[in-house]
């Protein structure tokens, strides 16, 4: 079974930047994409980030574009979400997820493997 671990979340100041990891246990072979949901307290998950393993293209959505970046270690198997000039509203459990087959990757519920989830903390 792919398992999807999380890391490096916590809490900072609004301006400040924060990167989140998540490494695979899946084969390069078998991956289509990795990347970033997340659900704000109270409010519905949405799509944040993704890439695709084959060719390193980047998805984004409006409200993170030019303030997050997703790149990938292959060696690693992991993907990083640096997060830069964060504001309170990007509070939310940060999920990693992916999927062995094209998917569209802004729709949430199409992804089949899910991490446990990340907290960050934007304090004003």
């Amino acid at each position: 079974q792919v398992q999807l671990v999380e890391s490096g979340g916590g809490e900072v100041q609004a301006g400040g930047s924060l990167r989140l990891s998540c490494r695979t246990t899946a084969s390069t072979s078998d991956i289509y994409t990795l990347g970033w949901l997340r659900q704000p307290p109270g409010k519905e998950q949405e799509f944040v980030a993704a890439i695709i393993w084959s060719g390193g293209r980047t998805y984004y959505a409006d409200s993170v574009e030019g303030r997050f970046t997703i790149s990938r270690d292959s060696g690693r198997k992991t993907i990083y979400l640096q997060m830069n000039n964060l504001k309170s509203e990007d509070t939310a459990v940060y999920s990693c997820v992916g999927a062995r087959k094209a998917i569209p990757v802004f729709v949430k519920s199409a992804y089949e493997w899910w991490g446990r989830g990340a907290q960050v903390t934007v304090s004003p």
